[in-house]
């Protein structure tokens, strides 16, 4: 024992390398509960914040976005900026993240995963199976960094689409009792507003009220909210609500008419969900119940053969 303690004294740079491991270990640790902790907010257009956050992986990765945020303002990608900056807007993420931030995570989520996908080399060295697949695992970890921060944005944008398309056909006949029982389109437009909780069609329609109020015409403003928000069916009841301004037509005549369509969609995707759950379902029954059939079958025979064998 104390030769062991003699020769372990006499390594020093071990202890000092093992020091900095732990010391990272907690640095790592820290960093990790500072991001898990941080809750960042939106300004809707009354000035209340709204607690929004973003992937976690996202904001561990915000603090080198400075470090690469220059390669992508170059004038040559101003459409591309553009474009992802009205994807990143339809998703609900205004303010809170730009086309440029964006392109940074990205970017610095596979400078970090491509060295670390690396490491599966000499961290299944030892083991038989997993350090044959090694290449495997690193081209796919490397992939999926690719892969991930595009997919966030498709189903956060997806989910927000979802949630307006859901609402539409309430708010919808809201609005067309309130016009009908004598209001005009901005009372009934506030009223629907303050009696219901902020959702993402809630967001939007506060934000065309306050445009109204500050000056803008009722037409623009509600021009600017499909736009902005870039789905199919808001932005048909946004073009006919225009449509019946710039004519003079009834709004309460055009607000039944799109509530009575957007019930009908609602019921026909209904439908549609109802016909794809079978075929959705029949993968997991061909993964799941053959194989415990199968096992349920073959399994008195295979432990009759293990027995004999042993």
């Amino acid at each position: 024992m104390p030769t062991e303690l003699a020769h372990v004294a006499t390594r020093p740079e071990e202890i000092v390398a093992a020091l900095m491991w732990l010391v990272f270990a907690f640095a790592g640790v820290w960093y990790i509960g500072l991001a898990v902790s941080e809750v960042k907010y939106v300004r809707l257009a009354d000035g209340r914040q709204q607690a929004r956050s973003l992937p976690l992986l996202f904001r561990l990765m915000l603090p080198l976005v400075p470090n690469v945020a220059p390669i992508f303002r170059h004038k040559r990608l101003e459409k591309s900026r553009a474009k992802l900056d009205a994807r990143l807007i339809s998703a609900g993420y205004e303010s809170l993240l730009n086309a440029e931030e964006f392109l940074s995570i990205a970017l610095v989520i596979f400078i970090v995963a491509a060295p670390l996908s690396f490491g599966f080399k000499w961290a299944f060295e030892g083991w038989r199976f997993l350090g044959r697949w090694w290449p495997l695992l690193t081209i796919m970890v490397i992939l999926y960094s690719l892969y991930y921060p595009w997919s966030w944005l498709r189903h956060a944008r997806e989910r927000r689409h979802r949630s307006i398309q859901k609402a539409l056909p309430y708010v919808l006949d809201l609005m067309t009792l309130s016009v009908e029982a004598g209001l005009d389109f901005m009372s009934a437009l506030r009223k629907i507003i303050e009696r219901r909780a902020i959702d993402p069609l809630g967001e939007e329609l506060l934000r065309a009220f306050h445009e109204v109020q500050v000056g803008r015409t009722r037409r623009q403003a509600l021009r600017d909210m499909g736009a902005r928000v870039d789905q199919p069916d808001l932005s048909s009841v946004v073009s006919a609500l225009a449509q019946a301004d710039e004519l003079g037509v009834s709004l309460g005549t055009i607000l039944r008419i799109m509530a009575d369509q957007m019930r009908v969609k609602r019921f026909q995707r209904a439908e549609k969900l109802a016909h794809e759950a079978p075929v959705k379902m029949l993968g997991p029954l061909l993964l799941l119940i053959f194989p415990a059939v199968m096992l349920f079958l073959l399994g008195p025979i295979i432990a009759q053969a293990a027995r004999q064998a042993f």
